[in-house]
């Protein structure tokens, strides 16, 4: 089982939303609390990309091609991280993943199946 399984995607109309989960149920809390989290989102033929990462104190940053439409959010108790997304447009079309990442920006675990979204009218 993967360490962080990825879920809450689908087919929405351009300007929609969607809520994105991501729960580590493997884990313990003392292991999850510290991690710095991202959600991160690839389309075929390209690269990986961080759209959105949260510290362990719940800072946030954001790409700027999401910014003011993504907010990323977790809750340490519940081992869970959230991605809401609001007016939602085609370019956001792509699969999301979550991942713990390192000081080096390196992802820490084996990436999970993700979770597809496909924005389309």
């Amino acid at each position: 089982q993967a360490q962080l399984v990825e879920s809450g995607g689908g087919l929405v109309q351009p300007g929609g939303s969607l809520r994105l989960s991501c729960v580590a149920p493997r884990m313990i809390f003392s292991v999850f609390s510290p991690l710095h989290m991202g959600w991160y989102r690839q389309v075929p033929g390209k690269e990986r990309e961080l759209v959105a990462s949260i510290n362990p104190g719940s800072a946030t940053n954001y790409a700027d091609s999401v910014k003011g439409r993504f907010t990323i959010s977790r809750n340490n108790s519940r081992k869970t991280v959230w991605l809401q997304m609001s007016n939602l447009k085609p370019d956001d079309t792509a699969t999301y993943y979550c991942n713990a990442f390192d000081t080096a920006k390196q992802p820490r675990y084996n990436w999970g199946q993700g979770t597809q979204v496909t924005v389309s009218s």
